[in-house]
């Protein structure tokens, strides 16, 4: 058996989040192999953040950014299940840093649910005569469609985009993460985006 060092697990419990215990019983099960462990933890985190999103989160903040200028700015809701995870810096940190997401990546929509049928209807006509002129048809033509509508979805969407801070994350993955590192709920409930001289 390997010998877990305090320093594993607080490297461990950098990279994942999780908590202590948790990251110390991983490299125990794992036999001291980082990578691994870390897969575990996340795995077991994300079975977790999907059974806690079925509670209610009615608490939570409104997280802000202004850009140096004052030129750009943003507002995130992000909610979760009690006042007592609200207040802490964490959370707050978390609401500020998706607030500067929306600032620098400018997402439209919060997620793909979220895209009016409208605006999808008319991005699919645009890539239909982008087809056309291609001269692609059939099922090489359907390919090409469903990989621009994903691609669309993924800069467009605030919960699909690369996470600015760590481009390995989207915003989705890194609110679940969190979600398991905090122990509740968490919900990007709606976003605001706004700069000067924009209608």
């Amino acid at each position: 058996m390997a010998n877990i060092t305090a320093q594993m697990v607080k490297d461990l419990r950098q990279e994942t989040g999780a908590g202590v215990l948790d990251c110390k019983q991983a490299l125990e099960i794992h036999g001291g192999d980082f990578e691994m462990a870390a897969t575990w933890l996340r795995e077991k985190g994300i079975a977790a953040a999907a059974k806690r999103s079925e509670r209610e989160a009615r608490e939570g903040i409104i997280g802000s950014y202004i850009h140096a200028g004052s030129k750009v700015a943003a507002l995130v809701e992000l909610n979760c299940e009690t006042d007592f995870v609200a207040r802490t810096p964490e959370f707050n940190e978390l609401a500020h840093d998706l607030a500067m997401q929306v600032v620098a990546a400018k997402p439209l929509y919060l997620s793909p649910e979220t895209v009016p049928a409208e605006a999808l209807e008319e991005r699919k006509a645009f890539f239909q005569a982008e087809i056309e002129q291609s001269g692609k048809t059939g099922q090489v033509a359907e390919r090409i469609m469903a990989g621009k509508l994903q691609k669309f979805t993924e800069e467009n969407c605030l919960l699909l985009q690369p996470y600015i801070k760590n481009p390995d994350l989207t915003v989705g993955e890194l609110v679940k993460q969190k979600s398991s590192a905090f122990g509740e709920n968490l919900v990007v409930r709606r976003f605001a985006r706004l700069e000067v001289g924009e209608s």
